[in-house]
């Protein structure tokens, strides 16, 4: 992996970290419609991007 990978995957770990808090926030609020599926959707889309980085 090279510097820019590393970087990439560093920024994706503390967006998923985030995105896990407002999932645990949105399971236990459950106002919006969809928001925790969008959320783990994004979550998903994000371990993948890190999984691809990872192979790179």
């Amino acid at each position: 992996m090279d510097k820019k990978a590393k970087k990439k995957i560093e920024v994706l770990r503390q967006r998923l970290a985030k995105m896990r808090q407002q999932l645990s926030g949105a399971k236990q609020q459950n106002d919006e419609p969809g928001e925790v599926e969008r959320l783990e959707a994004d979550i998903a889309a994000a371990l993948s991007d890190i999984e691809r980085l990872k192979k790179s």
